[in-house]
């Protein structure tokens, strides 16, 4: 019997890893009697954040390359991704609540799982700690009291708006270089409009936070305000940028404000990349002077929270276990892996990791010329200002290739090769 404790998405593909290749689980879960301040759902595997698990290109981005090493795998994030998909051009997004169901109705469903609804107050000796950025009262303290005081930074959500409240007259459909199927809605902006909405973004009023510091923001989940006060244009070469998109008369706006289809249905719309610390009713304002924003109606506004995770590099090895205890592993962005999909592969490979040594098999971390291999050796290399780290080439091995396009299929071809001799060493 296994010990899981933890049930989003690095627990949850940790627990069925485990069940499907024999082992009996128990998989600890405090919702639904009590919740993190960003959780909503009493299901298993929540999405807080956006519904995008970001480009599903295997062969030109990072990120979607993982996605495949992870279907390789057997990953079931993978599995509820595909399931679960609406539309969102080359990206991987999901309509969240019915991804939250597919997982909780596998994993409920599997003979093997055994869903425990407590509070976890203690750290084991031994098994998976999954419990996510948001980790706190008294499994907090007893990790900190193990492992030193965590370290933290601040993450934020962007609001979601009710598809029939946008103002059609002033948006466009249609996908960055004609790339996809044309699913983005988007906002487009006048030089005035944008100068005006950066202005009020930076004077709006917002939420304070108890022991906040700018530098604890994370720069792959940056406010948008804070992107703002960078420079007036720093938004339209960023999240607002124009480029590559063109309404229907072939004009290129002077910047635009992206949204993503947010469940099947197609009711529901995030803001991309617009992540805010600002109170609701400065967002409801803020976002209204956006011509399609007009009459916008907020289904959601977006939050701020603390995100917790270890010093990885000092006390966890990169299979994921803690130096001091090769039984005990840690998993998800608690690790230092930051990402639906990052977190997700942590999860699943922290639980092959488990189940390897229980077996008394021999571990195998993968090597750096796969993302999992690459992410899972940045977590443990001594690193004196580490911080969470996303899926992206810069971790990979180098490839001495000029060309970008060539160099980006041969890294990917390499990254899959590899995926298939650690599965191959792990079959046996």
């Amino acid at each position: 019997m296994t010990k899981v404790i933890g049930a989003g998405l690095a627990g949850s593909e940790a627990a069925w890893y485990l069940a499907t290749h024999g082992e009996d689980v128990e998989l600890f879960e405090q919702k639904p009697l009590r919740r993190s301040p960003a959780h909503q759902s009493d299901d298993l595997c929540e999405l807080v954040c956006s519904n995008s698990l970001k480009s599903d290109d295997a062969f030109g981005n990072a990120c979607g390359l993982l996605k495949e090493e992870l279907r390789r795998l057997g990953s079931l994030t993978m599995q509820a991704a595909s399931a679960t998909r609406v539309p969102a051009g080359g990206a991987l997004a999901v309509d969240r609540d019915a991804f939250s169901r597919y997982v909780t109705q596998k994993l409920t469903a599997h003979p093997r799982i055994r869903i425990v609804h407590e509070e976890v107050t203690a750290l084991p000796e031994e098994g998976i700690v999954a419990t996510g950025p948001l980790t706190e009262g008294a499994l907090y303290e007893a990790i900190a009291a193990r492992f030193g005081a965590a370290l933290h930074f601040y993450d934020a959500t962007a609001p979601v708006v009710a598809a029939d409240s946008i103002d059609y007259a002033h948006a466009f459909f249609g996908d960055r270089y004609g790339k996809g199927t044309g699913d983005h809605i988007n906002c487009p902006l006048t030089k005035e409009e944008y100068e005006e909405f950066v202005q009020a973004l930076l004077s709006a009023e917002k939420v304070t936070l108890k022991t906040f510091e700018k530098r604890e923001i994370f720069e792959g989940c940056m406010p948008v305000e804070v992107m703002a006060s960078r420079g007036k244009d720093a938004l339209r070469f960023g999240t607002f940028k124009p480029v590559g998109l063109a309404d229907g008369a072939g004009r290129r706006p002077y910047a635009v404000l992206q949204l993503r289809r947010e469940n099947e249905a197609g009711t529901l719309f995030g803001l991309v990349g617009c992540q805010t610390n600002l109170k609701f009713g400065e967002q409801k304002r803020v976002f209204g002077i956006i011509p399609a924003f007009k009459n916008a109606r907020f289904e959601r506004y977006g939050v701020m929270h603390r995100n917790t995770f270890l010093d990885a590099p000092n006390v966890l090895c990169a299979d994921f276990s803690a130096k001091d205890a090769p039984a005990l592993f840690f998993a998800g962005q608690i690790t230092g892996v930051e990402g639906y999909v990052e977190s997700a592969a942590s999860g699943l490979l922290a639980a092959m990791h488990c189940l390897r040594k229980k077996r008394g098999g021999d571990v195998l971390v993968p090597e750096d010329t796969c993302v999992s291999g690459a992410l899972s050796r940045y977590i443990a290399a001594p690193n004196k200002h580490f911080q969470p780290m996303n899926a992206n080439y810069g971790i990979l091995r180098g490839l001495d290739v000029k060309d970008k396009q060539e160099k980006k299929r041969l890294t990917a071809e390499r990254a899959l090769a590899e995926i298939a001799r650690f599965a191959a060493h792990y079959t046996v």
